[in-house]
């Protein structure tokens, strides 16, 4: 008998020494802004310094400062290339800004920075006084989406349009997640999320987002090393998990708190079969905000703003045109 424990003992030792082993093997240290600015910058990046220690990374692109103006916000750990696609299809008729919110892409926060869907719209709001945008459009994709409407109740006066792409923010109604992205499952998990911080995820991060696309094949070994990369950027990973972890603590949309947004243009445009957000919960947007319209992108994941760039831009122009050639055709009629 003391030899088979003893034996036993011997394998729980060699199966922790290979288990060290594979996280040292694994472990991923930060990558420097510095060197990650090398790779995912363009031209025309630009950086602001925000009151609370964020240097946010922007891009101001397409017509010159006073032209109508489409302010885009991306979603959970994705960046400001998400909306390459919207930028060179729409940038000959509007001033496109795109951001990257804290923990993503190459925007820094400051350590021990508390995240949370209002302290993005936050972000968002000194964003555009440290630059001075004071009225356009506003869209926001997924967690981006949740963002945006957040901002729309909360500074109606700035938001000439909003546009809620694939938007988050409604409680879940499945019976379970289990069908999403193992990433999620994974980094939802408060034990086992924390301990795959600084591990290679760079499988996981394919799976993820070939989930987020009806034609997985548009997946790339670009796209994923940019999504892996950026979330090395130092302190990235920490405001990730505490997202993942707070998945179900947020102020969820209702058609009470909705209400308001009647009062505003807003266009739903949702694929149809987004496995991230059920379309479902875009028609609930279009059910609780009275006037709203909805395009619903066939064949269509989570991100039609790349899955479908010419009929996601169409749609956006011409809800933009209706917007701001509406009143002054009727004041000219």
């Amino acid at each position: 008998m003391k030899w088979l424990l003893g034996g036993v003992a011997v394998l729980v030792a060699l199966a922790l020494v290979l288990a060290g082993g594979a996280y040292v093997v694994l472990k991923r240290p930060d990558l420097p802004y510095a060197e990650l600015a090398t790779t995912y910058e363009s031209p025309a990046s630009r950086y602001v310094d925000l009151p609370n220690g964020v240097r946010m990374h922007y891009r101001d692109e397409g017509r010159p400062a006073g032209s109508p103006t489409l302010l885009l916000i991306h979603g959970f750990s994705a960046s400001l290339h998400t909306w390459e696609p919207w930028v060179a299809r729409l940038g000959d008729t509007y001033r496109i800004v795109s951001i990257d919110l804290p923990g993503h892409g190459l925007t820094a926060a400051p350590e021990n920075y508390d995240a949370s869907i209002e302290a993005f719209r936050d972000e968002v709001q000194a964003f555009t006084t440290a630059i001075g945008l004071e009225r356009f459009a506003l869209a926001g994709n997924s967690m981006g989406g949740n963002v945006s409407w957040e901002y729309a109740l909360a500074h109606p006066e700035q938001v000439e349009a909003l546009i809620l792409v694939d938007a988050s923010g409604w409680q879940e109604t499945r019976a379970s997640v289990e069908g999403d992205p193992p990433i999620f499952r994974l980094l939802r998990d408060p034990n086992i999320g924390p301990a795959l911080r600084d591990l290679d995820m760079s499988g996981l991060v394919r799976q993820g987002l070939q989930a987020s696309f009806a034609d997985a094949a548009l997946v790339d070994d670009a796209m994923v090393s940019r999504y892996t990369d950026l979330a090395r950027a130092p302190g990235h990973r920490d405001i990730l998990l505490q997202i993942t972890l707070g998945f179900r603590e947020r102020n969820y949309a209702t058609p009470e708190r909705l209400a308001p947004l009647a009062n505003m243009p807003v266009l739903i445009l949702h694929g149809d079969t987004d496995r991230l957000v059920p379309l479902e919960h875009g028609r609930q947007f279009q059910s609780a905000i009275s006037g709203s319209e909805i395009v619903v992108f066939d064949a269509t994941g989570h991100v039609p703003q790349e899955e479908r760039a010419d009929a996601s831009a169409r749609a956006v122009s011409e809800f933009l045109y209706r917007v701001h050639e509406g009143p002054a055709l009727a004041a000219a009629n």
